[in-house]
């Protein structure tokens, strides 16, 4: 997915800010590093350049466990997306196609299992498992952010005990739109429902991927994901640009 501050997936306040400055506005920089004028340049052009002010949680990124909780595996100093370990990110990839699941569904183990009998697969211990949602066809639309399916903590827990560490998603975000999740606390008083998925990393520290794109372009198995995440000093999320490898 672009990081563009055109295309609406995030709500205002995280809306990413990108100056752009073309190649003739930066001749005065080029002139201050080296003393060079415009006409010693080729066509007297200087250097384009992009100045960006983002959240490390825009655009297609990578959640940490710090994201979730201070801690993980019920009580370890959970990672920050600098200390996760780099080979959870290159993994083999398996994509389940969930589509046919209304916005505003939780996902249950069920749903999970019966997507990995579809395409005969048992999942095996860090295999990158990405889900084609709802959200996918959205994408675009000023109502992106309130559309998809939530990966609430049974699901998430239900992926983290077959030993997966890494997940994604095309929707906003791992758990229910905003909107959904919210209707559901104010129905029930219950405080555990929200943001119950990424909650779940204080119990098993995994890593999720969020915003994916491109996810109909690939088959369901039969491929190597890289999903390297920017090295942030202790943050909690890092961008990427998220790769199907295949084998000739």
């Amino acid at each position: 997915m672009h990081l563009d501050d055109v295309v609406p997936v995030d709500p205002p306040f995280l809306k990413p800010k990108i100056e752009y400055k073309a190649h003739t506005a930066g001749l005065k920089e080029m002139h201050a590093m080296f003393g060079i004028l415009p006409d010693q340049l080729p066509e007297g052009q200087g250097l384009a350049a992009e100045t960006v002010t983002i959240t490390t949680h825009a655009g297609t990124h990578i959640d940490a466990p710090w994201h979730y909780h201070p801690t993980m595996n019920h009580g370890e100093k959970a990672y920050t997306i600098d200390e996760v370990p780099l080979d959870w990110f290159f993994r083999p990839g398996v994509k389940l196609d969930l589509r046919h699941l209304p916005t505003g569904h939780l996902v249950m183990p069920s749903d999970i299992d019966e997507a990995l009998a579809k395409i005969n697969y048992t999942l095996k211990p860090y295999d990158i498992v990405m889900f084609h949602t709802c959200a996918s066809a959205a994408y675009g639309n000023a109502n992106y952010i309130d559309i998809g399916i939530g990966f609430g903590r049974e699901a998430t827990l239900h992926l983290t005990n077959q030993g997966i560490v890494v997940v994604g998603t095309d929707a906003w975000g791992w758990d229910l739109p905003i909107a959904d999740n919210r209707r559901h606390f104010e129905e029930t008083g219950d405080a555990s429902v929200v943001w119950e998925g990424h909650k779940a990393g204080a119990e098993a520290a995994f890593c999720q991927i969020e915003k994916m794109h491109n996810l109909d372009a690939i088959p369901a198995t039969g491929f190597t994901v890289a999903c390297f995440p920017t090295k942030v000093r202790g943050a909690s999320a890092g961008w990427t640009r998220a790769v199907a490898i295949f084998e000739d």
